[in-house]
């Protein structure tokens, strides 16, 4: 329970007092009275009011699922602190503070219901001012800072794509960049970007972390330096029936994924703990969320890079140390032309500056982060469906996706 209460005070900690209260009160109309004003109050005495609009009867329960909609996303809005939050939440309490004034003087009369509504009203509406007035509450707000955690960053597999924005976005909030790819050319190109564009220092290092002693000559070169960040974003996949992939090809994907990600963080913890801060950020995907026929091998390197990555956080939390695992889905990279993937429209693809933008957002103030709506809506689906659905669904999704010659 020690974690727990840590973990509560944090949360607590990014809002106001009064914000707190609405974030409890959004929280019992989710899970006390909304589930029994729709499910133990009967069809002919329940009420609903909108707009000081009082609604009986059947469309009573079909507002009472909207006000549960609504609350819920408030739960989560508050929860998240989330920018979407302003101005909406804002104009729905505008419409209650309305419905409590309309509402005692049209069927409660007279002087008490003026007096009624006028007070409840004024009440409500100082809280719709209050959020208004919250937007900056709302607003991202990135703890990613060579302040808070040190002053280089190591990040992997920064030659092109996710690494290279990576390598980019932290320049721009003041880190000096260890680049680690093997592709050498594109290493000191983008080092000498970030150096004439952001002022910052640089180091270049060629490794091929899937070799055996790839994450160990990484952590030697850099062993002379403050790292406050790890970039855990090497990594490839390899799409195809796994009776027709390669074995040495898939044994490297899961030295790469997985050992890798071990090794550097065993390798480079130990300063950071010692110093009581630093941040390790894991390139996870969605596809570690659930089984991917045709990239068999490739969502269990994922899955196993999410459950690594979320251990880590709860184990550092209160050590000073920030962990994420970044789950994107489809980016515009050339990840998927190296994995061997035929996608029909990759012109949908996320940016990887959104991914990026997303992940430092999120650093610290959670353990993972699925990027994009529509990407979250693909990781939490197939909890409500039985696995065995879900294996089959996703199997007919990437065969269509995988070359002829690899099915």
């Amino acid at each position: 329970m020690r974690r727990i209460g840590w973990w509560f005070r944090d949360r607590v900690a990014e809002r106001p007092a009064w914000m707190n209260a609405l974030m409890l009160f959004a929280a019992v109309e989710v899970f006390a009275y909304s589930p029994w004003d729709l499910f133990c109050k009967s069809v002919d005495v329940d009420q609903d009011v909108w707009l000081g609009l009082v609604l009986t009867g059947l469309p009573a329960k079909a507002g009472g699922i909207l006000h549960w909609a609504v609350y819920a996303l408030g739960l989560y809005g508050f929860l998240r602190m989330r920018r979407w939050m302003w101005p909406w939440a804002s104009i729905y309490v505008a419409q209650v503070a309305f419905a409590m004034l309309v509402w005692p003087i049209s069927h409660v009369g007279g002087a008490r219901g003026w007096i009624l509504g006028v007070v409840s009203s004024a009440a409500i509406g100082a809280v719709a001012v209050a959020l208004w007035r919250a937007r900056n509450l709302f607003s991202v707000r990135s703890l990613a800072s060579p302040q808070r955690y040190g002053k280089w960053a190591v990040v992997t597999g920064a030659s092109a794509g996710i690494g290279l924005e990576f390598a980019r976005a932290l320049a721009a909030r003041g880190f000096s960049c260890v680049l680690c790819a093997r592709r050498e050319d594109r290493l000191h190109a983008i080092a000498k970007e970030l150096v004439a564009t952001y002022g910052v220092d640089a180091r270049v290092v060629v490794v091929d972390l899937a070799h055996p002693d790839g994450p160990d000559f990484l952590a030697n070169e850099v062993a002379d330096l403050e790292v406050g960040m790890l970039v855990s974003n090497a990594g490839v996949g390899y799409a195809g029936a796994f009776e027709k992939q390669n074995l040495a090809r898939l044994c490297e994907m899961v030295a790469l994924n997985c050992t890798a990600n071990v090794a550097l963080v065993s390798r480079l913890l130990g300063p950071m703990l010692e110093r009581g801060s630093g941040a390790i950020v894991i390139t996870g995907s969605v596809a570690g969320r659930q089984p991917v026929p045709y990239h068999a091998v490739y969502s269990a390197t994922k899955g196993f890079e999410l459950l690594f990555g979320e251990a880590l956080w709860a184990e550092l939390h209160d050590k000073g140390i920030d962990v994420l695992v970044v789950q994107p889905g489809p980016v515009a990279t050339e990840f998927e032309a190296v994995a061997g993937e035929a996608r029909a429209h990759p012109s949908a693809d996320e940016s990887a500056a959104s991914v990026v933008a997303s992940s430092l957002a999120a650093l610290g103030h959670q353990p993972s982060v699925v990027t994009g709506w529509l990407n979250w809506m693909r990781a939490n689906v197939g909890r409500f469906f039985p696995r065995s659905t879900v294996a089959l669904i996703a199997a007919d999704v990437m065969e269509n996706q995988t070359p002829r010659n690899m099915r």
